[in-house]
């Protein structure tokens, strides 16, 4: 019995290796808040316009609950997190992850919204919105870094406008953020 405690007692003080680094959305939370406040808001005003005419049902207010829900699912933000030779996206229903070592190929995606797409040279793929890079300067700072190392190894054969315009925009804020907080704009 003396053993199996003196056992123990060495495994305890045995040094763990340092947990990995992992940086996430500061403004994630605050993103989350506004999609429960808004899904909430519409199926509020839903159910009292449906009971202010006096054709509330429980079929109904299901359904109004439903619409809410869909609304949730539509403007849930994804939550983004890097970590040293990765990045993720957490949406509701699914989680993508890429190597940010090993990528492949960076472009922007033009549309409704802009988002940027990375690849990495095992296929995954994620999709973010570069806004996201620009609110958390750690979370670029982490991907440029990983990326520098994709060009620099010859994997990332795509990519390097995209990321360009990303720093740039950057930069941008970041100037003008200054300029603001020191009263020069």
């Amino acid at each position: 019995m003396g053993r199996r405690n003196d056992a123990r007692h060495d495994a305890v003080h045995i040094p763990a290796e340092p947990p990995a680094e992992v940086t996430y959305d500061r403004r994630w939370a605050g993103d989350l808040r506004s999609s429960i406040r808004c899904a909430a808001a519409l199926l509020t005003f839903l159910l009292l316009i449906d009971w202010g005419a006096g054709t509330f049902t429980p079929l109904r207010g299901a359904l109004w609950a439903g619409l809410g829900a869909l609304l949730f699912l539509v403007l849930y933000p994804p939550r983004v997190s890097v970590g040293e030779g990765w990045l993720a996206s957490h949406g509701p229903l699914q989680k993508r992850r890429v190597r940010t070592d090993l990528l492949v190929s960076v472009r922007c995606l033009d549309g409704v919204s802009q988002r940027l797409l990375l690849r990495d040279m095992f296929g995954a793929r994620v999709e973010i919105n570069p806004q996201v890079l620009v609110n958390n300067p750690e979370l670029w700072h982490r991907l440029d870094e990983d990326a520098q190392k994709s060009a620099a190894s010859g994997s990332l054969t795509c990519g390097a406008t995209a990321l360009r315009k990303v720093s740039e925009r950057i930069d941008r804020e970041t100037a003008l953020t200054v300029f603001k907080v020191s009263g020069l704009d």
